[in-house]
Order: structure tokens, then C-alpha cells, then sequence
């Protein structure tokens, strides 16, 4: 495969824009603070339709002077210096020779090209709204009403709360401002266990070898059912979702594509309760990636989605032409995973996820407000015993114990060191 293309270089007669006046800047600062504190779950199934410009303006006010929001600001000022010092780094950029960087950037557009495998057939399934329906089984009087889980910080609502612009990650009473009717229920991870397993017990049936990504989502390949029952990818996803709901109660979205990666990507197109197929073929594969903004993508977020956009990479067809810059600006590896992204390349094997090297294994809660001894104390005992537990489960042991705290300013700390033996009890994990 072949692409031409040039890179732009900028005129050294080019007109000066004159430089933004003090409150023209305090305008900006504000704006994209604005947009920082929609938080990182904006792209979530069911905020389409919302007026995100009034809900910032919401949380704006909502939160401002709070520790919160000072802390928002803060990141956000950091990253607006970051990026400045990154388009500093681009002007720059513009004036030099970025033959060898274009070079570069083709050879191994070619190189993964040849990858390429469109004989797959990748499903990623989400359930819909998962601990929020699971809820609404025990409270069938809140499926029409606007309802969350978790009372500090949400961890997802249904789709009525997400029409006024809730969402998952969002503190409590930023989400009561936007919808002062919101219902909150306290989380209860036995029964969302318990109904997961159900899901996955059907998930099971179509590969056996399902790839866990979470609680509420999975990976499989479906290519040999397919084959095995002279079924299209369609059917079978179809005749899937309609087995969870038979068996589990509650409903789940699919994306079918010939990746995981685009696959992920489709299954949030037709949320909720409904499938979204990529077919497989290249030229399909890229118009589809070819409009789709940088932030539906799995691995940017927002910090990553402002830079982007800052350099002019709004979609992901818009990384090709920036090709020869990105490597300098953000390294070799981002490089690669942008040009995978814009060529819409993803693994195509799926695998038990304990089938992967992992090199971690974490727990965290988030609680409310407590700076007493006995509390913390009480707290790092309950996370050391729920550790040991997962660590059970991996069948793992730790050579590096890591404490990562968020004050009641919201800065996050972490602290590490290295016990003499490896440890996976309660007692040595607490001690």
C-alpha cells in the first residue's frame, strides 16, 4: 500500500495574528476548563443527545471554589502550559526537513498493513447501564425515573439520568445540580458478581475462551460458531444478546467488526439494547475510522484528546496528515498506536484474561470524607484483606506494594516500597 503526501512547512512572510488580550486568555482557560470537568466518561452511550455546553456551565457553577474544582483548574493549567510548550515544539517543527520522519511514518504504515486479518470475526459485548439495571431489577419502580449507583461518586445511572448529562465518574452533588430528582442506591458488588456470572455463562456458549474486560463487558471470537452453526455474525450476535436477556434479565449492546479494537468501538453505536456491525473490508474499515472524533477511541482520553486536537487532530483520519510530527511531539509509541488507529488495526485473538502476563493486582474504594487514625486504620485493613482475596484468586504473590490515596482536595499521592520477601496476606500486606 501506498500514500502520497507532503509536509506543510510555514512562510516566513506569514501574517502575525496579534497576541490575545489578558481576559481573551482568562475566556480560553475557562473554556477548556469547561469541557476538563464533563470528566472522562463524555462518550458514554446516552450523552449524544445532551446539551454538554449547558451541563458544563452546570458543573461549572456547581463546583467552583469547591477542592474539587480547584484541583480540575490546576490540571487544567497544566495541560494548557503542556500543550503550548508542544505547539512550540511543532512551529519548530515546520521549519526543518521531516523527510526521514515521513519516511518513517510510511514504512510502517506498509510494515502493519501487511497484518491486516479480515478472516476474523471479534464481537465486543457491553451490558447496558449494568449495576443500574441490575437495580432495577430489585426496584422495578425506578425504571422510568431518573437513578444512579453510588452516592459519593457515581459508578454509572440509567439512561433517564443521562439525558440530563449524569454519568459515570461524576461526584454526587454535581449530578443532584443537573438533575435534582436523581435516586442514589449504595453499591452492591455481590449481586452485580452474581448476575455477571450469569451473562458469562451464556458469553461461554459462543467462546469458551471469552476475554473478561471488565464486570459488565467481554471480547469474543465468534468466527467458528459461525462456521459450526451456518450462522452470520449478525445472527448469532442477535440470537446472543436475546439468550443474556432470556437468562440474565437485563439487556447488552454488541459491536461486531474483524478487531477488537473497532469492535469496542461499534458496540457503544446502537446503545442501548442493540448490535452495530463494521463489515469486513479494508475500504469500509476506513470510512469508518476515517470521521470518528479521537476520543470514541479506547486509550484517549481527554488530556490526549486536547493535545491531538491542539495540533489539529480532531478525527481519526486526521492523523495521517500529521504523520511526520507525531513521533517527536509524543513519542514512538503513540506513533504506532496512532497510525494503527487511523488505519483501524486491532488484535484479533481473544484469550481468557488470565491467560495474559499480568503484572499488577489492585484494589480501591472510594469512601467519604475521614482523616481520624482508627478510621484510615480500619480502611487499609479492609483493602489489605479485599488484596489478598484477588490475589488469591490470580494465584499471585507481590514483590512491590503500592498505596495510592486521594486527599479530600482530590490530589492523588502514591507511595511504594519493596517488602524483603513477596507478599499476598492480609497481615503482611497491612503491616
Amino acid at each position: 500500500m501506498t500514500h502520497g503526501g507532503t509536509v506543510q512547512t510555514s512562510s516566513a512572510d506569514a501574517p502575525v495574528n496579534p497576541s490575545p488580550t489578558k481576559s481573551e486568555v482568562v475566556v480560553a482557560e475557562h473554556d477548556t476548563l469547561k469541557y476538563h470537568l464533563l470528566g472522562p466518561s463524555l462518550t458514554k452511550a446516552g450523552q449524544d443527545a445532551v446539551d454538554q455546553q449547558k451541563v458544563s456551565e452546570i458543573i461549572y457553577n456547581a463546583s467552583k471554589g469547591s477542592k474539587f474544582f480547584n484541583n480540575e483548574e490546576y490540571k487544567d493549567k497544566n495541560l494548557t502550559q503542556k500543550i503550548e510548550k508542544i505547539l512550540a515544539r511543532k512551529r519548530q517543527l515546520e521549519r526543518i526537513d521531516l523527510t526521514s520522519d515521513l519516511r518513517r511514518a510510511d514504512e510502517y504504515i506498509a510494515e502493519v498493513e501487511l497484518s491486516r486479518d479480515l478472516s476474523q470475526t471479534v464481537v465486543h459485548v457491553d451490558c447496558d447501564a449494568f449495576y443500574a439495571a441490575v437495580e432495577e431489577l430489585d426496584h422495578p419502580e425506578l425504571k422510568h425515573v431518573p437513578m444512579a449507583v453510588g452516592k459519593g461518586v457515581l459508578t454509572t445511572c440509567n439512561y433517564h439520568a443521562r439525558k440530563f448529562g449524569c454519568r459515570s465518574g461524576m461526584a454526587g452533588f454535581v449530578a443532584m445540580k443537573l438533575c435534582p430528582q436523581l435516586i442514589c442506591l449504595p453499591l452492591n458488588f455481590e449481586k452485580y458478581t452474581k448476575k455477571a456470572q450469569e451473562v458469562r455463562e451464556v458469553l461461554a456458549q459462543y467462546d469458551p475462551r471469552f476475554q473478561s474486560a471488565s464486570m459488565d463487558e467481554a471480547y469474543l471470537n465468534i468466527t467458528q460458531y459461525c462456521s459450526d452453526h451456518e450462522m452470520t455474525p449478525d445472527e448469532a450476535v442477535g440470537q446472543l444478546r436475546a439468550q443474556v436477556f432470556e437468562r440474565a434479565k437485563i439487556t447488552v449492546s454488541a459491536g461486531v467488526a474483524a478487531n477488537a479494537r473497532i469492535a469496542k468501538i461499534a458496540s457503544n453505536r446502537n446503545k442501548p439494547n442493540g448490535q452495530f456491525r463494521v463489515a469486513s473490508d479494508r475500504a469500509t474499515i476506513l470510512a469508518f475510522m476515517r470521521d470518528l472524533p479521537t476520543r470514541k477511541v479506547n486509550g484517549v482520553g481527554r488530556v490526549f484528546e486536547r493535545e491531538l486536537d491542539a495540533i489539529g487532530v480532531k478525527t481519526c483520519g486526521d492523523i495521517y496528515a500529521q504523520r511526520a510530527f507525531l513521533s517527536t511531539l509524543f513519542g514512538e509509541k503513540a506513533l504506532h498506536f496512532l497510525l494503527q488507529v487511523h488505519l483501524g488495526l486491532g488484535h484479533t485473538s481473544v484469550r481468557p484474561a488470565e491467560e495474559y502476563e499480568r503484572k499488577s493486582v489492585g484494589t480501591e474504594s472510594t469512601f467519604r470524607d475521614m482523616s481520624g487514625k482508627e478510621e484510615l486504620r480500619a480502611k487499609l485493613r479492609w483493602i489489605a484483606e479485599e488484596l489478598e482475596k484477588d490475589l488469591a484468586r490470580t494465584q499471585h504473590k507481590g514483590r512491590t506494594l503500592v498505596l495510592k490515596i486521594k486527599l479530600h482536595t482530590y490530589e492523588v499521592l502514591t507511595r511504594q516500597v519493596v517488602p524483603p520477601k513477596a507478599v499476598s496476606t492480609a497481615d503482611d500486606l497491612y503491616t
